[in-house]
């Protein structure tokens, strides 16, 4: 469901699919190709999310934007399932895993992958290219090619699903 609030609205790019289920409030501009999962919430009611071409943001996630700022999350991001994103930007091609914190203010590097319940703390940041995890998040090794192939797999995995609910959609039963 999409909603005006305070006179701004989202913007979706061509060939991104958003659930009917999911909420995306006020100033969210979502790019090209994306996925936005179901029961996800973008909220854009006092800062602004801007979300690259061909990012997936998973099942129940949940982003909010610092107040009068904006929420950068680059290309071809992954937003596991559960996350909560409260940060101020998030390179291209990184990886936030299921059911992370990433708290107000916090930075993540292009191509960087963020543990399953990791939390990375208020105003950290987190280099490029790197594997952070843990309660405060710590970098504990560095992005290995194989890390890179499997996530490039796993990115258009939900670039081909968007795609496929655009085209089908969903039928309601009962």
């Amino acid at each position: 469901m999409l909603y005006e609030f305070d006179g701004r609205e989202p913007v979706i790019g061509d060939g991104s699919y958003v659930s009917e289920t999911a909420l995306v409030i006020g100033d969210v501009r979502i790019g090209k190709t994306c996925y936005i999962g179901h029961g996800a919430i973008l909220r854009g009611d006092y800062g602004t999310i801007e979300i690259g071409d061909g990012t997936a943001i998973e099942e129940g996630a949940v982003i909010h934007a610092p107040p009068a700022e904006t929420y950068s999350i680059g290309q071809m991001v992954t937003v596991g399932h559960g996350a909560i994103l409260h940060g101020k930007s998030i390179g291209n091609s990184a990886v936030i895993g299921m059911g992370c914190v990433l708290s107000l203010w916090s930075k993540v590097g292009e191509y960087s992958i963020i543990g399953e319940g990791a939390v990375v703390t208020l105003k950290a940041s987190i280099p490029p290219r790197v594997v952070a995890a843990g309660n405060p998040a710590r970098v504990i090794r560095d992005v290995t090619p194989k890390d890179e192939k499997r996530w490039s797999l796993g990115k258009q995995y939900y670039i081909d699903l968007s795609k496929k609910y655009l085209r089908i959609g969903m039928r309601r039963l009962g």
